[in-house]
């Protein structure tokens, strides 16, 4: 039997907070299950899917972890700032789509991709 996740531990592995993962699973952005009692159940295939556990590993100097700090939305495109180390802080102008549907949020993890002269953020 495939190992499930409650909705809580679900949220918390990915980083997102309970209103979220039911607002994905309305949207469809996430395969959920229900339980006997028709509680939410998420696959654990799904977390990893999410969380990118197939993703291809790049350089640590590629790949930088941190915390969001602020994420500014105007029109098509989102300005993001991430504190990647203490003292550092990574500052990333993306799609507006591409900050929403990652979910980006003051507070939560987040990682910044550096490739050649661009940066992407990624979750």
């Amino acid at each position: 039997m495939a190992r499930t996740y409650t909705a809580g531990e679900a949220a918390h592995a990915l980083g997102i907070s309970l209103d979220t993962l039911r607002r994905w699973d309305r949207q469809g952005r996430i395969k959920v299950g229900r339980d006997s009692a028709n509680r939410r159940v998420v696959p654990a295939r799904e977390v990893d899917r999410l969380r990118g556990a197939d993703r291809q590993t790049l350089s640590a100097r590629n790949h930088l972890e941190g915390v969001v700090r602020e994420v500014q939305i105007e029109g098509l495109l989102a300005q993001v700032e991430i504190d990647v180390t203490a003292g550092a802080r990574l500052v990333a102008v993306i799609t507006r789509e591409s900050a929403e549907s990652l979910g980006l949020a003051p507070g939560m993890s987040a990682a910044a991709v550096v490739k050649a002269t661009s940066v992407m953020v990624e979750r």
